[in-house]
């Protein structure tokens, strides 16, 4: 067989993989669930991505957001909604740490969705206001060891979400107790640090870079291994006092279990190429998150890893189950 004949062969069954999955779709407006509630780092992101994808797809992405019990209120939306493409999630990290915190959980992360692509890296940083007299990491630890239970940190998402779960990996690492105050969003959590009612918040970037910024809140640490690029002064939590503490709040995309494998793929291709191309990269990173846009096999491989990163936290910081 000729080599060009070949190469018409292997076209002509590509094209026709991706007729038997529509390449039409979506042909109707999309949901995009949210499980957290408007303003958070989360939402910030979600909607940017939605935008992109109603241009992409000329058919409008609707965010629905569903916040509430860690998150796991928008997850369980998302995994009974059915399968057909028209319903995805845009999930976080707090969706590994659900299967260890929640004792009765309504859905399987790992059995319920069909993971279609991990958007974004995305860490927290630990902030305090301008004006408080805690300077640093070390402070906060001092201060926490000084007056256990005294030091208040709020958590956008809640109970058993990620930034609760961050909180306490902190205080487990820095052999500190400290206060849960839970939010339903990172805004609602913000107001209150900027109000004097919290004592620190260790929150996404993206909701706390414009008030760093403008010197309304002073930050003391980032999450990530390295130092972001976005608060290139400011240490990791690793540096500043914490060895060894990294937290990743992932961002991703998952349809429910059972969504038609072609319409899977087709919106992770097309998903990759928004957050790949330069101008998503570029407000990806002034939001504080690194644009990944990875396949679903990819996604589905960190999600299990996360869960059983999650697990030993979860069990390392004595956390009862809710």
């Amino acid at each position: 067989m000729h080599k060009w004949m070949a190469g018409a062969l292997a076209a002509m069954a590509s094209c026709a993989v991706w007729a038997q999955a529509g390449v039409g779709y979506p042909t109707k407006p999309v949901r995009m669930v949210i499980h957290i509630g408007p303003g958070s780092s989360m939402d910030i992101i979600g909607r940017v991505l939605a935008q992109k994808l109603t241009d992409t797809w000329g058919q409008s992405v609707i965010v629905d957001n569903r916040a509430g019990a860690g998150g796991t209120i928008g997850m369980d939306v998302a995994a009974k909604a059915p399968a057909d493409g028209y319903t995805i999630l845009f999930g976080a990290a707090s969706m590994a740490i659900a299967p260890s915190f929640f004792k009765k959980l309504p859905f399987d992360p790992l059995r319920d969705f069909d993971p279609v692509t991990q958007l974004t890296s995305r860490y927290n940083v630990l902030v305090v206001p301008a004006a408080s007299q805690l300077k640093s990491v070390k402070d906060v630890i001092a201060l926490a060891k000084a007056k256990p239970g005294f030091v208040s940190y709020g958590s956008g998402g809640g109970t058993g979400s990620s930034d609760h779960l961050a909180g306490e990996q902190f205080g487990w690492m820095a052999g500190v107790k400290l206060l849960h105050v839970p939010y339903k969003s990172g805004a609602q959590a913000l107001n209150d640090l900027l109000g004097g009612q919290l004592v620190i918040y260790m929150g996404g970037v993206p909701v706390n870079l414009p008030f760093i910024k403008s010197g309304k809140l002073r930050a003391l640490g980032v999450s990530s291994l390295k130092r972001i690029a976005q608060l290139p002064d400011v240490p990791t939590m690793a540096e500043a006092g914490v060895p060894g503490f990294e937290v990743n709040v992932w961002y991703g995309l998952l349809a429910p279990r059972g969504t038609p494998q072609t319409i899977v793929a087709k919106i992770a291709v097309d998903v990759a190429r928004i957050v790949k191309s330069p101008d998503t990269r570029e407000r990806f990173a002034g939001l504080g998150a690194d644009a990944e846009g990875t396949t679903p096999a990819e996604f589905r491989q960190y999600l299990r890893r996360d869960v059983e990163k999650w697990a030993r936290v979860v069990k390392a910081a004595g956390l009862a189950a809710q």
